[in-house]
């Protein structure tokens, strides 16, 4: 078996992917418009912007469980020139996305709806110009925080991925998370820290849309924001 063979069979898709039953036309959805959309799983074809947009875009972006899709679709409409990966292994989420991807008849955006540590090492070097990963699952359970995603191997798929200079947002309302994370995205070393006072961490950025787990206040502390940049 390959390098490449074992490292997939070793990722556990954080969380579950089936929900509730899917409305008629959100099946609909699933079946019509997602293939059309969505980057193929089984696949080894590298991906690049001109294989995933009839015109290359100016720039991809990449949201990293985009939940039910409230971002991902806010920042398709305000930047209809760039691209955007949404990768999400919950089919109820990537049903509401595409329910917003239809009703905005928005051709910039591509679905994974998968774990997309399956899809990183296929990525161009540097294709990636801002990331976001917002309240990713964040196993609160000591025996579960191993399958939290921010590890060294994933850290290194992004870093490839991601070009120099670009953003990369981290937000979560678990404390635990918030220290692990920043303590592993800075102990990597290809990405940069931003803020420089309190208030850079605790105050929701200017640009963000809330998402709709954001909103439940599921976790143990206020949202933390957490802005790098790819050295």
């Amino acid at each position: 078996m390959t390098e490449d063979k074992i490292h997939l069979r070793n990722i556990r898709t954080f969380g579950r992917r089936d929900g509730r039953p899917l409305s008629r036309r959100q099946q609909t959805l699933v079946d019509d418009l997602l293939p059309r959309i969505s980057i193929e799983r089984e696949s080894d074809a590298p991906i690049t912007s001109s294989s995933l947009f009839d015109e290359a875009a100016k720039d991809v972006w990449l949201e990293i469980g985009f939940g039910g899709g409230e971002h991902l679709i806010r920042r398709a409409r305000q930047y209809p020139d760039i691209g955007l990966i949404g990768a999400e292994p919950f089919i109820d989420g990537v049903a509401k996305a595409l329910g917003g991807i239809d009703d905005h008849k928005l051709e910039n955006v591509r679905l994974f709806p998968d774990d997309v540590r399956l899809i990183l090492p296929r990525m161009e070097a540097g294709l990636i110009k801002r990331c976001f990963i917002l309240f990713p699952d964040p196993w609160p359970k000591r025996r579960q925080q191993k399958r939290r995603l921010i590890q060294p191997d994933f850290l290194d798929d992004l870093a490839r991925v991601m070009a120099p200079g670009a953003p990369l947002r981290f937000a979560t309302d678990v404390a635990s998370y918030a220290d692990e994370a920043l303590w592993r995205i800075l102990q990597h070393g290809a990405f940069e820290w931003q803020a420089e006072k309190a208030d850079d961490w605790r105050k929701q950025p200017e640009d963000h849309e809330a998402t709709r787990y954001q909103l439940k206040g599921l976790g143990d502390c206020a949202p933390v924001w957490l802005e790098f940049q790819r050295i």
